[in-house]
């Protein structure tokens, strides 16, 4: 995909109060009776999430590589999958979006959801990596976990993300050294970040801005991430 020019700031999408207003009266009556009486709302809501995705990818593509689709192609369905879940309400009270990394050199994943009183945020890095990749991570820090322990220590990770998150085990993992320096880090399951956003800050016109800075911050620890799930302990490219 070629790169697109940014739009100026001043004219670039920004997410309208009534995008918000509809999620939250979405909250409140989540039937399809309801929103099929309300698919105006619906149309003009999922229209301007779409001129937002497609800004922040004009954004993103400055910077990185990622999977090419659409604005369109990049916002998850509202709809939700019921048949497993206790839950039946027919409907996600928030819209999401995801860019995902290209290339098997580019690992990692961005990922934004938009949502009423306070609840939006974004979130990069890995969640639940397969078994393979999650050894060759833990089996990496074992062998160096200075460098990823240098990006996560950093003052622009702790001030921007403050810490990794994602699930963990109670202890170190099988095999490993539970009083190993970086054994935290090899206790996760998943590794990724997030941040929380105000109503204030998701309709301010420059939140595409501020999420692809944020998605920016997180790129030393993207590519290091890349960087040992593409090569073996000796050095050598997996692919």
């Amino acid at each position: 995909m070629s790169l697109k020019l940014p739009k100026p700031f001043e004219i670039m999408a920004t997410i309208e109060k009534s995008t918000l207003k509809f999620l939250k009266d979405l909250e409140k009556n989540n039937n399809r009776e309801w929103f099929k009486s309300q698919k105006d709302r619906y149309d003009i809501m999922h229209n301007n999430m779409i001129e937002f995705a497609d800004d922040l990818m004009s954004l993103m593509l400055q910077h990185d590589q990622l999977i090419p689709m659409s604005g369109k192609q990049s916002l998850f369905r509202i709809y939700r999958d019921v048949r497993f879940s206790k839950d039946k309400s027919p409907y996600k009270n928030h819209m999401a979006g995801r860019m995902k990394r290209d290339t098997p050199y580019l690992r990692g994943g961005y990922y934004y959801s938009i949502s009423p009183g306070g609840k939006s945020q974004l979130g990069c890095g890995f969640w639940n990596p397969n078994s393979e990749d999650l050894k060759l991570i833990r089996d990496q820090i074992i062998a160096d976990h200075k460098p990823l322990m240098k990006i996560l220590n950093g003052k622009k990770f702790k001030d921007t993300f403050g810490e990794l998150h994602g699930e963990k085990l109670k202890n170190a993992p099988r095999g490993y050294d539970p009083e190993h320096p970086a054994v935290e880090i090899l206790k996760h399951k998943s590794m990724y970040v997030n941040v929380n956003f105000t109503d204030k800050e998701v309709l301010s016109p420059g939140f595409a801005q501020t999420l692809n800075k944020h998605y920016k911050a997180i790129r030393p620890y993207l590519n290091y991430m890349s960087d040992i799930l593409t090569h073996d302990l000796n050095g050598h490219a997996l692919y």
